[in-house]
C-alpha cells in the first residue's frame, strides 16, 4: 500500500505537477485505494494527493485491460519502435497510426473460447 501510495505522490509532484487532475485507470488491486495514501502520509498530504486524482477502475472480471495493453503493446511495436527527433513529429506519427488502425476496424481475436473457461474454471461451475 505504501509503496503504490509514493509512487502516486512521486507521479503528481513530479511528473503532472502542473496537472490540476490526473485521471488513473487501474485494476481493482486491493492496494490500489486512495486509502493507501492515508495509510502512508499525514491526512493533510493524503487529502491533497486524493483530491487530484480521478480513478476509473477496470471490470473485475473483464478483459478491457487486456485489451489496453495489446493496442498499447503493438503501438509501441508499430510505431514507437524507433527514435523520433521531436515531439510534433511523434504526435503526427501517432496521429497516423491511430488513423490506420481506426480505418482498418482492427479487432482482437480472442483464442479463450466458452470450452477452455469450462475446463480452466470449472471450480466455479456447480456440481452435478
Amino acid at each position: 500500500m505504501k509503496d503504490w501510495a509514493w509512487w502516486i505522490k512521486g507521479m503528481l509532484d513530479e511528473r503532472y505537477q502542473k496537472a490540476t487532475k490526473v485521471r488513473l485507470v487501474m485494476d481493482n488491486l486491493n492496494t490500489h485505494r486512495l486509502a493507501s495514501l492515508y495509510e502512508a502520509f499525514k491526512p493533510q498530504e493524503a487529502r491533497r494527493l486524493a483530491e487530484r486524482i480521478e480513478v476509473h477502475y477496470t471490470p473485475k472480471h473483464g478483459s478491457w485491460l487486456n485489451m489496453a495493453e495489446i493496442e498499447l503493446s503493438a503501438h509501441s511495436g508499430q510505431c514507437l519502435d524507433r527514435r523520433i527527433p521531436t515531439m510534433d513529429t511523434m504526435q503526427q506519427h501517432v496521429a497516423a497510426w491511430e488513423n490506420d488502425r481506426n480505418n482498418r476496424q482492427s479487432k482482437i481475436n480472442w483464442h479463450f473460447t466458452n470450452a477452455d473457461a469450462r475446463i480452466k474454471l470449472k471450480h466455479l461451475y456447480p456440481k452435478l
